[in-house]
């Protein structure tokens, strides 16, 4: 494969601005009244009240990409207030998130029929900066479950909303 290739998985085409971007951290967050990961018939972790963060790292991923992405997703106000506005974070509401590793979301589907995972950052590297991404939203004061990264999953949830964002750093 050729390195300009190989380049293309790294970047996004930013219509607007009309100019390539870099791959980032990507997180699908989901508002949830309960959640469980389960793996191998066993249950490994469960939360009631609080975010779903699924996350994937690129290749280029660093650790001001981990800071910047903790920062917001303690912080995102996706609660609703006495209002019914969304206006409280996980960290107001002192609810609880379940972090599940999925490199999926780093894969590439714009060509063929098949996933590619060129761009996803190795299974090592990876692992650590989900470890440290958990470290980071716990220094946050937030309660942090979390799946087992390298393990087949079976993520159970019931969506409050449904209320869904993807992120990228």
């Amino acid at each position: 494969m050729s390195k300009a290739l190989c380049l293309r998985h790294l970047f996004k085409w930013n219509v607007k601005s009309k100019t390539y971007i870099i791959h980032t951290v990507k997180i699908v967050i989901q508002r949830v009244s309960c959640a469980e990961v389960w793996v191998s018939s066993k249950k490994v972790s469960e939360i009631k009240n609080g975010l779903v963060v699924l996350v994937g790292f690129y290749k280029d991923d660093n650790i001001e990409k981990l800071l910047k992405a903790s920062k917001k997703v303690s912080e995102l106000r996706i609660f609703e207030d006495e209002s019914k506005k969304m206006n409280l974070s996980v960290k107001d509401k002192q609810y609880e998130m379940l972090v599940v590793p999925n490199f999926t979301l780093a894969s590439n589907i714009n060509k063929g029929k098949r996933p590619s995972f060129d761009s996803c950052m190795e299974p090592e590297k990876a692992k650590a900066f989900f470890e440290k991404l958990c470290e980071l939203l716990s220094s946050e004061g937030i309660v942090i479950r979390k799946g087992i990264f390298g393990s087949e999953m079976e993520v159970k949830l019931t969506n409050v909303g449904p209320v869904t964002f993807v992120l990228e750093f």
